[in-house]
């Protein structure tokens, strides 16, 4: 789910590419008329053959790069490209999207990484390092808990952003981070009309630590900031955006 539904179509010179998340673009129409959010976003990533940069969200890159890896959860995966990243840094993935087509492709973008990098298991086989999993997340809660619990821009009109981020705290294991970005309601790109007119979709980093109770005992905030980001939009417009990024670890 991870660009907006819409994730990001500011440009394909983005580094994100999560589903439902929404890079400043347009999204599939709005859910509130009865319209089905997995062949929402089937249609949409059928429309090109790649939607996203295929480049890990750098907020991912600089908040994860420095933990010690082991079960990490990505909900929204969109084309693969952040939970690749993540096995890649020696994690553990269960990558997590409503989009069949999208989780299609990104199981063979990584397994094309694991060709390049000859990781093949003991019988020969290519040895995969995520689990790619189809799933609703309005209704998909998580059979376990994760070290790390990462959602990229999971912004979208068919989904109240509330429900996946409190699933993804629930599922930090003591100890562990959940980190979460999206695009700064007040600093979006001046081009496309959907996320305008529907700004409910986005959250300051004060509406995520509310609304998901971070501020309360059992949490201790590590980041809680707004960070600027040049973007590119859809007809070369330039542009500068602003990231929330939210990291904390749930406390032993």
């Amino acid at each position: 789910m991870s660009e907006q539904p819409g994730r990001r179509q500011e440009t394909q010179h983005e580094e994100t590419h999560r589903h439902h998340g929404n890079d400043g673009g347009g999204a599939p129409e709005g859910g509130g008329g009865g319209i089905d959010p997995a062949a929402a976003w089937d249609e949409r990533y059928r429309t090109k053959a790649r939607l996203w940069s295929g480049k890990p969200n750098p907020q991912l890159v600089r908040e994860a790069g420095g933990l010690r890896p082991g079960k990490a959860l990505e909900l929204g995966c969109g084309e693969g490209a952040d939970a690749i990243w993540l096995a890649q840094q020696g994690w553990s993935v269960t990558a997590v999207d409503v989009s069949a087509v999208a989780l299609e492709r990104a199981h063979s973008h990584e397994l094309a990484e694991l060709a390049r990098e000859s990781v093949r298991a003991s019988n020969g086989d290519i040895a995969s390092r995520i689990t790619w999993q189809l799933a609703d997340l309005t209704q998909w809660q998580p059979g376990t808990s994760y070290d790390l619990v990462t959602s990229q821009f999971l912004h979208s009109q068919e989904l109240d952003w509330r429900i996946p981020l409190r699933t993804a705290a629930s599922a930090v294991k003591p100890g562990g981070t959940l980190l979460v970005v999206g695009h700064h309601p007040h600093r979006l790109p001046p081009w496309g009309n959907d996320h305008h007119q529907h700004l409910d979709m986005f959250y300051t980093g004060d509406d995520v630590v509310r609304e998901l109770k971070l501020n309360g005992p059992g949490w201790q905030i590590e980041v809680l900031t707004s960070r600027e980001r040049p973007v590119t939009g859809p007809e070369g417009q330039e542009a500068t955006i602003a990231d929330v990024v939210l990291r904390a670890t749930r406390l032993p």
